[in-house]
């Protein structure tokens, strides 16, 4: 005879998998980490400030 399964913990594993499975091709397709996207947006606020500063007062 087989193992016990507890069928409620299986199903919960199961949509764990699937959740974990879909947010990392979520993650492949879309995602940049947080650091990444921090650093990005650093250097495009220096770009405008830089930007502005070059601007002559009319």
């Amino acid at each position: 005879m087989g193992e016990v399964v507890n069928l409620r913990s299986a199903k919960k594993q199961a949509a764990r998998k699937a959740a974990r499975q879909k947010g990392d091709e979520n993650a492949a397709k879309f995602g940049l980490t947080k650091a990444e996207r921090e650093v990005q947006k650093a250097q495009a606020e220096k770009a405008a400030r830089d930007l502005d500063g070059h601007k002559l007062d009319d």
